[in-house]
């Protein structure tokens, strides 16, 4: 994971440089916009100057899944209204008004999210949150439209941090773009994957679950269609 450290000039719209005392969140958000981490991340900066609003975020993720820091941890940032006093923010682009995550976006997610939490010693099942949790208000807005998919962000980024996570692998390709075809179709029904070379053969890994026996429920879905089976990750 590369994180590229831009932290914004202090100033009281959108660095304030208030303490952060105790982290016992992470929250996650969704920009709104369709743009790009760089570009959210300068208009963040140009808060100094233009004195529009209060906001800003600890991290930004863009839609390659490039990672952008703004706020040290130490700080307050102005995201997750009530909970900014004891929560780490992180906003997240994606190319459309749905608000999905690409699969790039989502992976890097789950990865930084997991790494705060490690260092935080947070549960990710309780302690990762959506700002919706916090207002009510819409964001991140795929996941509140689709609460399914939270709770499978949840558990990758719970498995990340388990000795032990298991996946569903499908196939052994020779043919790269033959994985990448059968990746569409398990992308098309919903679920994130991963194309992984294995001994020289290409395979699909859908999520990583702490819990064999989830893994095990959606091979037996995906079998009715496709060759699945399931390993520790």
């Amino acid at each position: 994971m590369k994180i590229t450290k831009m932290l914004l000039t202090p100033n009281k719209y959108s660095r304030p440089q208030i303490p952060l005392e105790t982290v016992t969140k992470v929250a996650v958000h969704y920009t709104g916009n369709g743009s790009t981490a760089q570009n959210n991340r300068d208009y963040f900066e140009n808060l100094k100057d233009t004195h529009y609003t209060y906001v800003s975020s600890h991290y930004i993720v863009g839609l390659n899944g490039e990672i952008i820091q703004c706020i040290p941890e130490d700080e307050w940032s102005y995201c997750t209204n009530q909970a900014n006093g004891y929560s780490i923010s992180i906003e997240t682009c994606h190319p459309d008004k749905t608000g999905k995550f690409t699969e790039a976006s989502e992976s890097a997610l789950v990865e930084l999210a997991a790494d705060i939490c490690k260092r935080h010693g947070l549960d990710p099942m309780k302690d990762v949150i959506r700002h919706y949790d916090v207002t009510g208000k819409q964001c991140p807005l795929w996941y509140v439209t689709h609460p399914e998919d939270w709770t499978r962000f949840k558990e990758r980024v719970a498995a990340v941090l388990k000795p032990e996570a298991y996946a569903v692998r499908i196939g052994h390709f020779s043919k790269r773009e033959d994985a990448e075809e059968t990746s569409k179709c398990i992308s098309a029904l919903g679920f994130y994957n991963a194309i992984r070379e294995d001994s020289g053969k290409y395979v699909v890994d859908v999520f990583s679950f702490s819990a064999k026996s989830r893994a095990e429920a959606l091979a037996a879905l995906l079998k009715q269609n496709l060759y699945s089976y399931v390993l520790p990750f």
